[in-house]
């Protein structure tokens, strides 16, 4: 199956929402802590987060078409298709837990994925309110993901510098030894980055034209940047 093509899908309708939910974008490179400012703003307001990665692997996990269909890929090392990641999109945001709005943490990630999630959302008499472009120097990136480690066994994160572990090297929770991700050492991160600047900066483009993109400097601390962020949501939150 092929990914979606630029020409096939119309641009995404320019507009803000109607005040009655919020609809956001995050983009960011990774390392820059979107992830976890999505998990505090569909929290605090009460929408869903739609993380593309979490689709994937329910969907592969309950076994939907869809999911099968991803995993056939997957098995193989293979990119999954945008038609694919776009179709589990668009279930989710038919589920009743989209109903108050929606933030879509890392997607789309390229112009013709915008496009298609344009497409979806215009089928759902739907317009995005705000995407948000979390900035974070290069340096900062590097250092923030070569510093995490994880736990194999049961998942736990940590972080050498901002959130250690309390043995150095030990898992917390289950007292197994930590490791690396492959693509978090320096030399994977740097080509992750680079992957990360020639497929984004178009999409960055494509927002700003729209007048939809809201630079975000993420640099400070999670509680920080968590306040202006919501400073600049709560205008789209429904009274």
């Amino acid at each position: 199956m092929k990914g979606f093509s630029a020409r096939a899908w119309p641009p995404f309708v320019d507009g803000a929402g109607d005040g009655e939910s919020m609809r956001v974008v995050f983009l960011g490179a990774p390392g820059v802590g979107k992830g976890t400012q999505a998990d505090r703003i569909a929290a605090q307001y009460h929408v869903a987060k739609i993380s593309t990665g979490d689709l994937l692997r329910e969907a592969v996990r309950t076994r939907t078409t869809l999911g099968l269909e991803a995993k056939s890929y997957m098995d193989q090392g293979g990119l999954v298709p945008d038609a694919v990641v776009i179709g589990l999109v668009r279930e989710k945001l038919a589920d009743p837990s989209c109903a108050n709005g929606f933030v879509l943490d890392g997607f789309p990630r390229t112009v013709p994925q915008a496009e298609a999630l344009g497409t979806v959302l215009v089928s759902k008499g739907i317009t995005l309110d705000r995407v948000v472009n979390f900035q974070v120097s290069r340096e900062d990136v590097v250092r923030r993901l070569s510093g995490r480690r994880s736990c194999p066994k049961c998942q736990a994160t940590f972080h050498l510098d901002f959130a250690p572990s309390k043995m150095d090297g030990i898992c917390d929770r289950c007292g197994e030894p930590l490791v690396q991700r492959s693509d978090d050492r320096r030399e994977a991160i740097e080509m992750r980055l680079k992957v990360y600047d020639e497929q984004t900066a178009p999409l960055v483009r494509y927002y700003d034209e729209r007048q939809l993109l809201f630079p975000m400097d993420a640099s400070g601390g999670v509680d920080v940047v968590f306040g202006h962020l919501s400073q600049e949501l709560a205008q789209y939150q429904a009274i």
